[in-house]
């Protein structure tokens, strides 16, 4: 799957979890900062993620994902 593929449909998911205009939501777009996503929110989303992609991801590895782009980029090398 193409970098760009998984980019937007992680912005579709940020968004559709979110209630967000997916115009807004960027690869720079952070999931505390600027969409002030608490924890519960943040794993839901995960989870929303992991289904969509096929890919398993950690508590550890989840915290990492802070941006729209680190999720992108970590999606694109956990799955195939």
């Amino acid at each position: 799957m193409e970098r760009q593929e998984i980019l937007d449909k992680v912005i579709t998911l940020v968004a559709d979890h979110f209630e967000l205009d997916a115009a807004k939501v960027t690869g720079e777009t952070n999931f505390t900062k600027d969409i002030d996503a608490d924890s519960i929110d943040f794993v839901e989303l995960v989870l929303e993620m992991e289904d969509e992609f096929g890919a398993e991801i950690s508590d550890e590895d989840a915290e990492q994902l802070i941006t729209v782009n680190n999720t992108v980029d970590y999606i694109a090398a956990h799955t195939k």
